[in-house]
């Protein structure tokens, strides 16, 4: 009866955020411009972005002025978006694909620590480096919402650990792989050779074994 919970839990929780992603999704497309003087949510969501890859060190207030600004012109020079200092669709589209919000950052910490709590600090990270790797190919979703929760991508969220609260290591985990660390050698998958059954992860090629895991692509 509590693994039958459990199934009915991750159930909801899949069908909860991926109602969620396409709701985020269609706010994204309709995403405002913004600009020195703009003063909403959005501007504190770009700020909380251009924080997690250091660009940004200054307040989360939702306030667009000169540290904003020069921080978005930093970004954009360095993703190759025009550095104008105002973010558009294209500065958007770059936000969105190497960075998370606040929400999705939760989202991040509950898979590595669902899936790689056991693991080395090196392990967790390398878990979340998939997770980026497969939002920045085209063979995936471009979301985290849509990679985590992809049909039967991650074994945590099909038997419901997903659900667990992590820990603080999960979350600088997390944040790590955002940045950019990706000691996987930009690996798709992942899998544990002592427990995996699906015939098809063996077909992979393998690039590196961390702790448990053997990443590959």
């Amino acid at each position: 009866m509590k693994a039958y919970k459990w199934k009915l839990f991750a159930i909801f929780i899949v069908l909860f955020v991926v109602y969620c992603s396409g709701w985020e999704e269609d706010k994204a497309e309709a995403a405002s411009i913004l600009k020195p003087g703009s003063e909403n949510r959005e501007v504190r969501d770009v700020q909380y972005r251009l924080k997690t890859l250091g660009f940004y060190d200054g307040a989360l207030d939702g306030k667009y002025g000169p540290g904003t600004s020069s921080s978005v012109m930093a970004f954009q020079k360095e993703y190759g978006v025009n550095p104008d200092g105002t973010v558009g669709p294209a500065t958007w589209r770059k936000l969105k694909k190497y960075t998370l919000s606040e929400s999705e950052m939760e989202i991040m910490a509950k898979i590595i620590y669902s899936e790689a709590r056991g693991e080395s600090y090196k392990g967790q990270v390398a878990v979340g480096a998939v997770v980026m790797n497969r939002i920045q190919s085209d063979d995936f979703p471009d979301t985290i919402q849509g990679v985590v929760f992809q049909k039967n991508a991650f074994t945590a969220v099909s038997d419901g650990q997903y659900g667990m609260k992590p820990n603080r290591t999960a979350y600088r985990a997390a944040l790590d792989a955002v940045r950019g660390f990706d000691p996987t050698r930009n690996s798709h998958y992942y899998y544990n050779p002592k427990t995996a059954t699906d015939k098809w992860i063996w077909t992979r090629t393998p690039t590196i074994k961390i702790g448990r895991h053997l990443f590959a692509n």
